[in-house]
């Protein structure tokens, strides 16, 4: 298995599916846990020298922080509805609670400023139809610059792909620091769904390709659900999603720069795509969600 595909359960801790620091990832700025809450039981998290937003991926909870109470409704699947979400600072200790059993995304960076807690809104959350033909996609932009500016580092979006249809492309990368170009490290979190298009099932998969113009690093794998990719450098993409299995991903990004950016390059033998979307017709099951649920 490659050091970079970490499948679904090789990053477990305990009934927890992911824990992912950046000792284990091999870098400095990105890490991600994803916790199972049980109902009832609650769960306290020290973010230490991390910043973290609290993402419902099924269910919602309670996130008690610096003696503030974030009340999530969260939703049934990230294929379901946009969700809304909570910035938690570092040196914190939070605790989260479920009435009914839920699972959470924590998309983590390593930051040197202490922020406040603060609630964000489903009905904030601007949804994006990026690309054209089979390379639309759906774009979730609840923690990116310019859009979420209360974060020190942290940048973090979802994306939607429905099934046979191309995302992350054309590839790109963003590991110089250069006019365009800001440098970041990636985690890709990825969800599949199954035959119903919104419950995630172990039957889909997806492909994701990431790779260096010098051939020093080519990495093509079948992802499953559950399983997370490490984007340390290079070009990445395209993620394409099987016929019958719509995909979710979840992007954590953070570099060293002052200021938090996402911008990339484009692999110059397969920007020109970009030129053909504006006479592609857009791919009408996107959106897929929005705030109030599914929109196709």
């Amino acid at each position: 298995m490659s050091a970079l595909h970490r499948r679904l359960g090789t990053l477990s801790d305990g009934d927890d599916p992911v824990l992912l620091t950046p000792r284990r990832a091999g870098w400095h700025w990105v890490g991600l846990r994803v916790l199972r809450l049980r109902a009832g039981t609650p769960r306290t998290v020290s973010t230490g020298d991390f910043e973290a937003f609290v993402l419902p991926l099924s269910g919602g909870c309670t996130v008690d922080v610096d003696g503030e109470r974030l009340e999530l409704v969260g939703r049934d699947s990230v294929f379901a509805r946009v969700t809304d979400f909570a910035y938690i600072p570092r040196d914190a200790e939070v605790t989260l609670l479920a009435v009914d059993d839920a699972e959470l995304a924590l998309p983590m960076a390593r930051c040197h400023r202490r922020l406040t807690p603060r609630y964000g809104s489903a009905e904030s959350v601007p949804v994006e139809v990026r690309g054209a033909g089979n390379a639309t996609r759906q774009v979730t932009n609840f923690g990116v610059p310019g859009v979420w500016e209360h974060a020190d580092k942290l940048s973090a979006c979802e994306l939607i792909t429905p099934d046979g249809n191309w995302s992350s492309y054309p590839p790109h990368k963003h590991d110089e620091a250069s006019e365009g170009e800001a440098v970041n490290e990636e985690v890709y979190y990825f969800r599949i769904a199954g035959p119903d298009g919104i419950t995630p099932s172990p039957r889909g998969f997806g492909l994701h390709r990431t790779y260096t113009a010098n051939g020093t690093l080519e990495e093509e794998a079948v992802v499953g659900d559950g399983d997370v990719f490490l984007v340390p450098h290079g070009y990445h993409g395209p993620c394409v999603a099987a016929p019958g299995y719509p995909m979710y991903y979840l992007n954590v990004l953070a570099g060293p720069a002052a200021q938090r950016s996402m911008a990339f390059r484009d692999d110059p033998a397969h920007g020109w795509i970009r030129d053909t979307w504006a006479t592609t017709p857009l791919d009408p099951r996107c959106p897929v969600t929005d705030a109030g649920g599914r929109v196709r």
